[in-house]
């Protein structure tokens, strides 16, 4: 059948019985969810000129099937997420291996044993894996704020370099923070794998959609009852109503096309763009991609390369490792962390999450709390970091709880 493009000025809000604001992996999955389960007509408004939100992906100038947004690797332990794509997609057996370029010298992330002969040499890496096997038991991760915390300087050693040569820079690169600004709690999840295991991940479903994400969104919101305007921002066709002229006054009702919508609305965006940034802006951080293409079969020696000491981006991605695509000419991608500062030509990635900017986020959120058919789901409307295997769970999950 195919997806149903409507232009919004061709949309009869009489025809619709739910709104959702976002066509990636949260939106898409409810949308879905409410048209197939619920026998509801779900308008999706999605403001970029695509559908898939940031797991949008597609085949570049020199013929490179590549991701626009960065990289995205799927990997979960939740079946019901895993089988629930898997409704819309084969897969592509692959297991996501990470190297640290340190100083020219690649090393598996995270840090392993075998990281650590690269690093110590065998004779001193065999020492010091033997320690850490006696302290904490073999095929363990062990975290620096662990290490740390045991009276023996070898331990200690070990930490230091894994904080100085594969966390530190790169965690400054990416945030944009001093080593004193970096939190505690940050550095605590740093691990040492007491393992020979290179992968990056090591749940039990891992792969990459065969044909690529963007087939995928396709099949998942191709269905009769899904309508789907694209180049289109809430901010712009909502019309907020308030309780009162105050500033922090709730929604008392937001109407499409000048009728109040009592539908489910599921919004998946920036809550605070939704709000006109009235309190000012949530801080994240944005990412610049510079791709570069290159005739020769592979460039780099697996699909990610961070650069924890060294050059002004943060990684290296070669995407043919990820889709396994055959091709004697590749495409890499570096990429650049910035403050977000400018919506009209940034996208926000990374929520900057301490105390100060969740209260900042819950003044917004307060704004919201007395609509009862008003659902922020997913990274931005929560202002949360989410594996995109948790987003489809969320997403089913209020699925459930809409479609009763």
């Amino acid at each position: 059948m195919g997806i149903n493009y409507l232009d919004y000025a061709d949309v009869n809000m009489d025809e619709i019985d739910a709104v959702v604001v976002g066509s990636g992996f949260a939106g898409s999955v409810v949308a879905r969810e409410l048209a197939e389960r619920g026998n509801k007509r779900v308008l999706v408004i999605e403001k970029k000129n695509h559908i898939g939100g940031n797991m949008y992906d597609e085949i570049d100038e020199a013929g490179i099937l590549v991701h626009r947004y960065g990289p995205h690797i799927f990997h979960t332990n939740d079946k019901r997420a895993f089988d629930y794509l898997q409704r819309f997609t084969d897969w592509r057996d692959y297991q996501h291996e990470v190297l640290a370029n340190w100083y020219g010298t690649f090393m598996p992330v995270p840090f392993n044993k075998n990281s650590m002969e690269i690093a110590f040499g065998e004779e001193e890496a065999a020492r010091l894996t033997e320690k850490l096997i006696e302290t904490f038991g073999d095929e363990r991760k062990v975290t620096i704020t662990e290490l740390r915390a045991q009276d023996d300087p070898d331990l200690e050693k070990v930490a230091d370099f894994v904080y100085e040569n594969v966390f530190l820079y790169y965690t400054q690169k990416q945030w944009g923070l001093t080593p004193d600004e970096v939190d505690p709690s940050v550095v605590a999840r740093v691990p040492v794998f007491l393992s020979r295991d290179n992968r990056y991940f090591q749940d039990a479903y891992q792969g990459m959609p065969l044909e690529g994400y963007t087939p995928l969104f396709e099949r998942m919101l191709d269905h009769e009852n899904i309508s789907v305007c694209l180049n289109t921002e809430a901010e712009s066709v909502f019309d907020l109503q308030f309780s009162s002229d105050d500033e922090d006054a709730p929604l008392s009702a937001i109407a499409l096309k000048d009728q109040s919508f009592t539908g489910p609305i599921i919004y998946t965006g920036p809550l605070d763009e939704l709000f006109l940034a009235r309190f000012g802006r949530l801080p994240y951080r944005t990412l610049d991609f510079v791709y570069e293409t290159y005739d020769q079969e592979f460039w780099q020696p697996c699909g990610t390369v961070n650069y924890t000491v060294t050059e002004p981006y943060t990684r290296i991605t070669e995407f043919k490792y990820l889709t396994g695509q055959e091709a004697p000419n590749t495409t890499i991608m570096k990429e650049f962390s910035h403050p977000y500062e400018d919506p009209s030509t940034q996208i926000p990635y990374y929520a900057i999450i301490n105390d100060e900017n969740n209260a900042h986020y819950d003044r917004y959120l307060a704004l919201t709390k007395s609509l009862d058919n008003f659902y922020p789901l997913g990274r931005l409307a929560e202002y949360r970091y989410y594996n995109m295997d948790v987003i489809i769970g969320r997403a089913l999950a209020l699925a459930d709880e809409l479609v009763g």
